[in-house]
């Protein structure tokens, strides 16, 4: 299979690449910049419009990942901006693109998040489920609503609405360990909050289930078959790594830290979300238990 992959350098993209090409599959990087003569790669530059069209010519997949870090720097205008643009506008222009290649390819998977439910407390998520309120449920639904160009054509079009990855390459476990280790972790806020999580080698296994599983359209949640509340978290990292969490993180000290709205975005909000596409088409989770995973992760 002749794959496309944007965001090819960051961490899911880069853990899809050593999976893909293991399984002996063809994959090509869609970059923004880069030596012209990389055979490996296809340029676009989504800030001004431009994509290399002959270079997607004959595909039989892309998997679209590209977007900006909503975890890094606080949200400022230009931040949130940034977080928009990078996903909405450059989705819209890969997704016209695609749409009128004379050799298009069969399946477009394009990365979407969790963040479509927005802040449900204890309420369970499915596929089916609405929208939500919020930045990121906005960023979200436009997210998936620049796909429909391409929906409308014979390309199957997934929106892969991913949760929290558990890695030590990147993500929020990366930036949390430390503390935990050393034994001053702790619960975030009340610890109340439903954290939807998934390891990383499931978030990749379950992105190559999609692209060889015809049935699958849509949304797609990819998400581990068991959420935890953050309370429950922080106990099993604590366990697992045999260290106390004792030091409770409160609200009003995180608000001080990342600012109100992207505190209440990313580390208050529940979400509680199932991945019911997944278990129906057959995928198998190689760590559907939080304690497991994180003992593979941490290993």
């Amino acid at each position: 299979m002749k794959v496309l992959i944007s965001g090819s350098t960051g961490l899911i993209g880069s853990a899809l690449i050593s999976l893909l090409t293991d399984a002996g599959h063809d994959v090509t990087r869609l970059v923004r910049s880069g030596p012209r003569s990389d055979d490996s790669a296809v340029h676009w530059d989504p800030e001004s419009g431009r994509i290399d069209a002959a270079g997607l010519e004959g595909l039989d997949a892309v998997v679209h990942l590209a977007g900006e870090n909503i975890g890094s720097g606080r949200w400022t205008r230009d931040k949130k901006a940034r977080i928009f643009d990078s996903r909405v506008k450059g989705t819209r222009l890969l997704c016209e693109c695609l749409a009128n290649l004379a050799a298009p390819p069969k399946v477009l998977i394009c990365a979407s998040a969790i963040g479509y439910y927005g802040d449900r407390g204890a309420e369970t998520m499915n596929e089916g489920s609405p929208s939500g309120f919020g930045f990121l449920a906005e960023v979200c639904v436009e997210w998936e609503i620049a796909t429909e160009f391409v929906a409308k054509t014979e390309i199957r079009v997934v929106n892969l609405r991913t949760g929290v990855v558990l890695s030590l390459a990147g993500g929020p476990l990366e930036k949390m360990l430390p503390p935990f280790k050393m034994g001053v972790g702790g619960i975030l806020g009340n610890g109340r909050q439903y954290m939807s999580w998934i390891a990383l080698d499931d978030a990749v296994g379950a992105i190559h289930h999609t692209l060889i599983t015809d049935s699958l359209r849509g949304p797609v949640n990819n998400v581990a078959p068991h959420p935890v509340t953050n309370r429950e978290f922080t106990k099993t990292l604590g366990r697992v790594l045999k260290r106390p969490t004792l030091f409770p993180l409160p609200s009003f000290g995180l608000r001080i830290i990342f600012g109100r709205e992207m505190t209440d975005t990313l580390f208050l909000s529940s979400t509680r979300v199932e991945p019911t596409r997944l278990l129906e088409t057959g995928y198998v989770f190689q760590y559907p238990e939080l304690e497991s995973a994180l003992q593979h992760v941490l290993d």
